[in-house]
């Protein structure tokens, strides 16, 4: 936390408070989280937030908020989401997703379909190391699902959410694993371990409980259509070459220029568009991106206002006082870091903020650096995959490109709520394993 970080201050999360409200009132209000322009949600914040500390004086509140804008992990995000636009609508321009709903419709069993989108989502997310790219890589593939019969948009998208944030908790190369491990000095290898063991079980159980109702949903078994007409192959190019690509390590925004560019290319050849065409056609899809930009912008600055302000330090102070025995220690560490993010939307960042504190509640109560790394990637992923504003949800929800029911998504992503189950159980054996050896 930065030095010029003052007292804690309850009053300073109400800038944050008044945000989330807004945003829970317009869903409440109009039907869907979504209806309600959700950068004007947060530039409700933005202006209580600078009337609340009108004492610093404008030009200070706007270079605190400026500086919250310019993080490494909102600029990030920011830029992700501009290319992830492009390479989505371009794609869209040259049949790429139609080629792909048609492939299904003629060669796959939609039984499968929905734990089918998990694995992969589990896998690009786990290799690539990050639950955003694999949203904004898989999410238009999913969106070519939307109309087909009897296909629930809202499990699509729950199964898609939960593999990406699955694989990014366990995943090495994830800015998540990173912060917490070595913010804890423990091994990647040995949090991953930890990460397994109340991770994996989440995952079988959601695979399963996919298969099942996908059986229920289309009990015959059977493709959608018998195969019928010439399928365009080349068009899934785009999409091969961004999961090898993200599978491999490239950096992400290279990855997705280099999709972009290949999608143009079939584009050219196909006479689909010209030059011109093709330049329109990717600033669109930045256009397509400039709401979910400016809530990525908007959140960082409030967030880093409301930290300077002394709000942060207030959420730790008073998670610090209901700490007195290992179990609690776990559950406080957990809950810092899920209140944190709530108040970021970032996991990583939240991990950043929380881990010095962390690491002390720890050293205290005897809780491992493995324990506490594992417990603030957790605890983090849980709270991101549910949080209507967080990057993968409004990614998501963007890039599918249609009407989704956000309540009904998040309560079919089993995963996040398993995953939730399994660590309270966790918190629940290490307790009672503690107390044992303190009879003993």
């Amino acid at each position: 936390m930065s030095s010029e970080t003052k007292k804690a201050s309850a009053i300073a999360l109400l800038p944050l408070i008044i945000f989330v409200a807004v945003f829970l009132w317009s869903g409440i209000q109009y039907g869907s989280f979504y209806e309600f322009p959700a950068p004007i949600a947060v530039l409700v914040g933005i202006i209580v937030s600078f009337f609340l500390f009108r004492r610093n004086g404008i030009t200070q509140n706007v270079d605190t908020f400026i500086k919250g804008c310019g993080n490494h992990s909102i600029l990030m995000m920011c830029l992700i989401a501009l290319l992830s636009g492009a390479f989505s609508v371009v794609t869209k321009q040259i049949g790429a997703t139609d080629t792909f709903v048609e492939i299904t419709k003629n060669y796959l069993s939609l039984q499968y379909l929905y734990a089918g989108v998990f694995l992969i989502s589990s896998f690009l997310s786990f290799a690539s190391g990050t639950s955003v790219g694999a949203v904004v890589s898989l999410a238009p593939i999913a969106a070519g699902f939307v109309g087909l019969p009897n296909v629930n948009v809202e499990l699509i998208a729950g199964a898609l959410l939960g593999g990406a944030m699955f694989g990014d908790n366990l995943s090495f190369i994830s800015d998540t694993t990173i912060a917490a491990t070595q913010s804890q000095g423990c091994e990647m290898k040995d949090k991953f371990r930890m990460n397994g063991k109340i991770a994996l079980p989440a995952s079988l159980l959601t695979f399963l409980i996919l298969i099942i109702i996908g059986i229920s949903i289309h009990p015959s078994g059977q493709a959608l259509s018998e195969g019928e007409g010439t399928i365009q192959w080349l068009n899934l190019l785009p999409y091969i070459t961004v999961i090898i690509l993200a599978v491999a390590g490239l950096n992400v925004y290279v990855t997705f220029i280099i999709g972009t560019i290949i999608s143009g290319i079939l584009g050219f050849s196909y006479g689909s568009f010209e030059v011109l065409g093709y330049c329109k056609t990717v600033y669109d899809g930045f256009a397509s991106m400039n709401d979910i930009f400016l809530v990525f912008l908007f959140t960082g600055g409030l967030a880093h206002m409301i930290e300077k302000e002394g709000g942060i330090s207030f959420l730790t102070e008073k998670i610090s006082r209901f700490i007195n025995t290992k179990g609690r220690a776990m559950v406080g560490i957990g809950a810092l870091v899920s209140l944190i993010d709530a108040a970021v939307a970032n996991n990583t960042v939240a991990i950043v903020i929380s881990a010095p504190v962390a690491k002390k509640i720890s050293e205290k109560y005897g809780v491992s650096p493995i324990q506490t790394a594992s417990i603030l990637d957790i605890s983090s992923c849980v709270i991101q995959g549910i949080i209507p504003y967080g990057a993968q949800v409004l990614l998501l929800i963007k890039l599918l490109g249609t009407d989704i029911n956000y309540t009904s998504m998040i309560g079919q992503t089993y995963y996040i709520w398993l995953l939730l189950l399994c660590m309270i159980l966790f918190f629940v054996k290490v307790s009672l394993k503690k107390d044992r050896v303190e009879i003993a």
